[in-house]
């Protein structure tokens, strides 16, 4: 019965993954925040973000898991690689600064939330990979990564109505910062 229930190691891991995850989230609803937004879009936004945290992670589990039985040994070097890489990246886009010619996408349409809502997810499915390797409970994971999305982008939606908005590029950052750090530390 030790494989169904995760030890604590393994839930602090998932709840710091989650943290830094919904740092993506945080910061771009500080930016959304910055423009103006409405409550209802608040909560819409956040709602479809916390779907694609579940969503996405979920796959990236099933799909980690299928790697891990065919890598066998290497499924640890091949996770830690993986979330170097996405806190890399992570960090890498705060800190270059371009100048966008194309429009921002609008918050207020529904096919704008559902992008916006679906670019802060696509690294849970890359973190999803890396835990499907060695993760126990796919469920406690992927709830804790959805609650926390959710909480994350309606907080920093919220926030990002009264606060300046270079909260939000620290706030990717960190989340970067910690994925790279759980990487080495899955290497190393």
């Amino acid at each position: 019965m030790a494989g169904v229930y995760p030890g604590w190691g393994q839930i602090v891991t998932i709840a710091i993954m989650a943290i830094a995850l919904g740092m993506d989230a945080f910061s771009l609803g500080v930016g959304i925040g910055m423009k103006g937004i409405r409550l209802l879009h608040v909560l819409q936004l956040s709602l479809l973000i916390a779907f694609f945290h579940v969503l996405m992670p979920l796959l990236g589990l099933f799909t980690g898991s299928y790697v891990g039985h065919l890598l066998g040994q290497v499924t640890t070097y091949a996770a830690g690689g993986l979330l170097i890489l996405l806190g890399g990246h992570m960090v890498w886009n705060t800190f270059r600064k371009e100048e966008s010619t194309s429009r921002p996408m609008d918050h207020r349409t529904f096919w704008g939330m559902l992008i916006i809502s679906l670019s802060v997810s696509i690294d849970s499915f890359s973190v999803g990979v890396s835990l499907g390797m060695f993760v126990d409970s796919i469920i406690l994971t992927v709830l804790a990564f959805g609650a926390c999305g959710g909480f994350m982008a309606i907080t920093g939606l919220l926030l990002g109505r009264r606060v300046s908005r270079g909260l939000g590029d620290y706030g990717e950052a960190l989340g970067g910062a910690i994925l790279l750090g759980f990487g080495l530390l899955f290497i190393f």
